[in-house]
């Protein structure tokens, strides 16, 4: 999954798709068609940031920002293209745009939102947040972070259920950065089997994260050896799908994890 945001403010890429002060399609395609070309499955396309402290967007201007690049990409590119949502309205009209899947970093937890999706028949990830995005870095406190955020997200499945959406369209991401410290996340990435168990299939964005500059003092433009090593072992532990910035390296890198894994049941079979 390669990640498009067009926003003046997400903590790595803020801005790079903008001229003067909004989104540019021209350059939103170039982005789109490389990241295709270098194996991505998936564009997921946010209009919002959600990084630690950042400030809402008004409904109308997050909308502005995200039908008309799901309306270009939609009917450019062949690609799968996800909506990075929490509002009802921008489910509802990207789903009409070409949207293919809905990605809400509040699990669908704001009003209409389980309504929206199950109208739109797309498949939705719930993410796991403790808190919200301007306080949710301040002082996360789990006493056993892998088993509360998975009791956590199998409490929404069941009110997305409930509300009408299938078990087939749903997966789950643990929200690494969202609400955890740096060890809640090297917690939750050796957890990942425990909450692959559930039986959905797991989103994992690590890509350029704020625990990589705190574990190894890089900053973000320099931190893609560390999201490749992320990637590998958050795959090798039930991943589905990765979601990053350097959709190229990142694909590569897990490739190769992947052959690994498929000789060594070879030989075991």
């Amino acid at each position: 999954m390669g990640v498009i945001n067009v926003t003046p403010d997400s903590f790595s890429d803020g801005g790079t798709l903008y001229r003067g002060s909004r989104p540019d399609l021209d350059l939103i395609l170039q982005r789109a068609r490389a990241m295709v070309d270098e194996g991505a499955a998936i564009l997921d396309v946010g209009g919002e940031s959600t990084r630690p402290g950042a400030a809402p967007v008004s409904e109308q201007e997050e909308l502005d920002r995200v039908v008309p690049v799901v309306e270009a990409i939609a009917a450019r590119v062949p690609v799968t293209i996800s909506v990075d949502t929490s509002r009802a309205s921008l489910m509802r009209e990207a789903a009409a745009a070409g949207a293919g899947m809905l990605n809400d970093v509040r699990a669908l937890g704001e009003a209409g939102a389980i309504q929206a999706a199950a109208a739109s028949a797309l498949p939705v990830c719930l993410m796991h947040m403790q808190g919200t995005p301007d306080s949710m870095q301040q002082a996360p406190q789990y006493n056993d972070v892998v088993a509360e955020v998975k009791d956590w997200l199998l409490q929404r499945v069941d009110a997305c259920l409930a509300g009408g959406i299938s078990r087939d369209n749903i997966l789950l991401d643990p929200g690494f950065g969202f609400g955890k410290t740096v060890q809640h996340n090297l917690l939750l990435l050796d957890g990942l089997p425990v909450l692959a168990q559930a039986g959905y299939p797991l989103l994992v964005g690590l890509s350029r994260k704020s625990m990589i500059g705190k574990l190894l003092g890089r900053e973000v433009n320099h931190r893609l050896p560390a999201s490749l090593a992320l990637a590998v072992l958050a795959a090798e532990r039930g991943a589905g799908i990765i979601r990053t910035h350097d959709v190229q390296a990142t694909a590569d890198a897990v490739a190769m994890a992947t052959a690994l894994a498929t000789a060594a049941d070879r030989e075991e079979s």
